[in-house]
């Protein structure tokens, strides 16, 4: 990207989840283990892109455990101590069809340990998925995100699961509380559907974002592109790049990290720059959404949650 210099890498960006193990299922019956969990993709992305993030997740000391921790640290995140304080780590099994779309089943279990102690001031908190719905551990993100909100940014993606969440009447007072508390929303339009099966995606987006709450609501459709829906009516698209998919496990997520680093790039996180982010300017968000869909782009081409580097982009 061009025409913004780079927040200084010492500010860091605080991502709050679920990191487990992705036991991936094939159309031939093959099966291959990666480290996954929504948040922590977002988190490696943001490694994998220069930033300083940290992620408070919570997971084993056992073997799995361990090879979540070596992947997140070999992409530069920093697991927040305290964050290995699970009897066990959690397992998510992807099923693939025919066009490399994942079906989940989980055997996970969520909390936040009273020992974590993440850094303090981030510039960033993201958090999304099964971490800002299911309990114990739901209302222990919302608290530290509301303790952030003056002095960060707040950024979340829903990323539905509804084998955990329950029916969508269950799971959308936590959802509509987070979204609530966003500057940023990142949604797919799977999981508006989800949501509101009484009204499109678009309409659901649209609704976010007139809602008084998020400056932008950012709406991915896969390989049909994004669009991004600001709170004074604008909306922009983007397409996607065309791709051969090897599976579309990460897709969202690599979008999602791609989206705060884009925004970080062009001054735009932190409390002190929220008036900045709620006038942001139409070229700026353009150019935002095309890396988006490039690194999601990347990701989609090859198996598991794998986001591309500044290296693989050509910025580095």
């Amino acid at each position: 990207m061009t025409d913004a210099p780079r927040t200084p890498i010492a500010i860091h960006a605080l991502v709050i989840g679920e990191a487990l193990v992705d036991v991936v299922v094939r159309q031939d019956g093959t099966t291959s283990a990666h480290p996954g969990g929504s948040p922590a993709n977002v988190a490696i992305g943001l490694g994998r892109l220069g930033r300083d993030a940290e992620l408070l997740c919570y997971m084993g000391l056992d073997d799995n455990g361990t090879i979540v921790r070596d992947h997140v640290e070999a992409s530069g995140v920093r697991l927040v101590p305290g964050s290995q304080s699970a009897a066990r780590t959690s397992v998510a099994t992807a099923t693939l069809d025919a066009d490399g779309a994942a079906t989940y089943e989980f055997d996970l279990a969520w909390e936040i340990s009273p020992e974590a102690r993440p850094r303090i001031d981030p510039l960033v908190v993201h958090t999304g998925s099964i971490a800002a719905v299911m309990d114990p551990g739901a209302a222990d993100v919302r608290r530290i995100i509301a303790e952030h909100r003056d002095g960060a940014t707040i950024t979340y993606d829903p990323n539905a699961r509804p084998t955990l969440m329950g029916s969508p009447d269950e799971a959308r007072p936590a959802i509509e509380e987070t979204v609530a508390l966003a500057d940023v929303v990142k949604v797919s339009d799977e999981d508006l559907e989800w949501l509101y099966p009484e009204r499109d995606a678009t309409a659901s987006a649209q609704a976010w974002a007139a809602s008084g709450g998020p400056s932008i609501v950012v709406l991915t459709r896969g390989g049909s592109g994004a669009s991004a829906f600001v709170h004074d009516g604008r909306t922009l698209d983007v397409t996607a790049p065309k791709v051969t998919v090897a599976d579309t496990v990460g897709a969202g997520d690599s979008f999602m990290g791609g989206l705060i680093d884009g925004l970080w790039y062009f001054g735009l996180l932190g409390g002190s720059h929220r008036d900045k982010l709620h006038t942001i300017e139409t070229a700026a968000l353009e150019q935002i959404l095309i890396r988006c869909a490039r690194i999601a782009g990347i990701t989609v081409s090859r198996p598991g949650a794998n986001p591309p580097t500044v290296w693989e982009l050509g910025e580095a």
